[in-house]
């Protein structure tokens, strides 16, 4: 018994009351295509297909979509032998007329049919109490060795996550040496202990050592990315970051100085920089990442924010001139969380779902609720417990963000060439932690 198949068809039309430049943004804004592969759509030589074998429903939410963004689009019945489509998100079907059409990985190459595109979940297997055997044990050798064991301490942590974090049936890894670590930290602690002897036995020279510091800081910042990235690996091969200090100096403090002369307008194409960064000078073996992400899609993300801050601010000032700040702080303090929730959520699932490697596209659904629920929660048990709970929150989060985290493998994962074995030292991303020079896309 056949079951009916259904395309979407588009001529290069637009509704009344659309310019062409507008669907046209909407339309790349949809598929987070290039703007090239965009305008192929309104060739009079593109094939009509943009998507194709889905069932009623589905069709009937991917209508719903692009008439929305201004494109006369129209269903229908799939022939045997469907024309390939020129912009297909190769996704699976939207759950709801809510969800946008997944993402196209690598818009404007050659994508894999349908049929070669799978779904792998993340999955993490670690258990509270099992951790809580290795995370005491570091506890208390770090605390007899004076701080030398926190080097192992470190190793260990890492591989427990790595190793009970898979993907595809195949595990992660935690490459690092304890011994460069240890050395990376006594480095640092030196620098630390230098700038402490030099800020009270001469002040005046604490400038120039602070001054010194933040030239270094790009620097720092790369060589810490670099060495977590190359001591990270999977199917035994080795991750990488290949960024310039010209492109470190850039997002640590052009684009922010440039951001704070704008007032702060500039916020969203900030932060788009800095995880452009990232993920485009990151490498799997020889294969980079790519951000997909529009900076549309990043003012969008904080105009729904500041529509939300607006929101709860209004209803909180509207019940105190009504007499009711008992319930106005209730109505402050819920706005407050639910901002941190959307961007702990939200941020994360920008990111990560705008990535591609080669034809894979990644995928993350946190939930803000659900977010500040497990966040408030360990923290009060870890209060409760005088920090005892704090292995059973690790993997509990750790668990949750693995569960709505996957890749869209197109073909399989057996193809990319692992780099050279590179080494690198520690020493950058010690002295980050010295310092507390945090710098990470989520």
């Amino acid at each position: 018994m056949s079951v009916d198949r259904y395309q979407i068809l588009f001529s290069g039309q637009i509704l009344d009351g659309f310019e062409e430049n507008q669907v046209k943004a909407n339309l790349q804004e949809l598929f987070r295509a290039t703007e090239a592969r965009i305008e192929r759509l309104f060739l009079p030589t593109a094939t009509p297909v943009i998507k194709s074998d889905l069932n009623h429903q589905d069709a009937e939410i991917y209508y719903q979509k692009l008439t929305r963004a201004g494109a006369n689009v129209r269903i229908s019945a799939q022939p045997r032998a469907a024309a390939k489509p020129v912009v297909d998100s190769e996704a699976n079907a939207p759950a709801t007329a809510d969800t946008p059409p997944p993402a196209t990985p690598n818009a404007g190459r050659e994508q894999p049919g349908d049929d070669d595109r799978r779904r792998a979940g993340l999955e993490f297997t670690g258990k509270g109490g099992e951790y809580f055997g290795i995370w005491i044990v570091n506890i208390l050798l770090t605390i007899l060795t004076l701080g030398i064991y926190s080097a192992w301490a470190t190793v260990r942590n890492n591989q427990y996550f790595y190793g009970n974090t898979q993907l595809d049936g195949a595990s992660f890894q935690y490459l690092a040496s304890p011994i460069t670590i240890l050395k990376g930290r006594l480095i640092a602690l030196a620098v630390l202990i230098a700038y402490v002897a030099i800020t009270n036995l001469v002040p005046e020279a604490a400038i120039l050592f602070v001054a010194v510091f933040l030239v270094a800081t790009p620097w720092i910042m790369i060589r810490s990315l670099r060495f977590n990235a190359i001591n990270s690996a999977y199917r035994n091969i080795r991750f990488d970051f290949v960024g310039s200090y010209g492109q470190a100096f850039m997002v640590t403090f052009v684009w922010p100085l440039l951001n704070l002369v704008c007032l702060l307008l500039l916020t969203p194409l900030v932060l788009k920089k800095t995880h452009q960064f990232i993920a485009d000078n990151s490498r799997y073996g020889t294969t980079a990442f790519e951000l997909q992400a529009t900076t549309r899609a990043y003012y969008r993300f904080f105009g729904m924010a500041l529509l939300m801050v607006l929101g709860f601010a209004a209803a909180a000032l509207g019940l105190m001139q009504v007499g009711q700040e008992i319930l106005a702080t209730l109505v402050a303090v819920a706005g407050y969380i639910a901002l941190i929730g959307y961007f702990m959520a939200g941020v994360t699932n920008l990111f990560l779902g705008s990535t591609t490697l080669a034809d894979h596209q990644f995928e993350s659904e946190l939930s803000p609720g659900k977010m500040v629920w497990i966040y408030a929660s360990n923290v009060f048990l870890i209060v409760l417990t005088l920090g005892l709970f704090t292995p059973w929150a690790k993997v509990r989060m750790a668990r949750y963000r693995a569960n709505c985290s996957a890749m869209w493998i197109a073909g399989d994962l057996d193809h990319f060439t692992a780099a050279e074995q590179n080494r690198t030292s520690a020493v950058g991303q010690e002295l980050g932690d010295a310092f507390d020079v945090a710098f990470s896309a989520v």
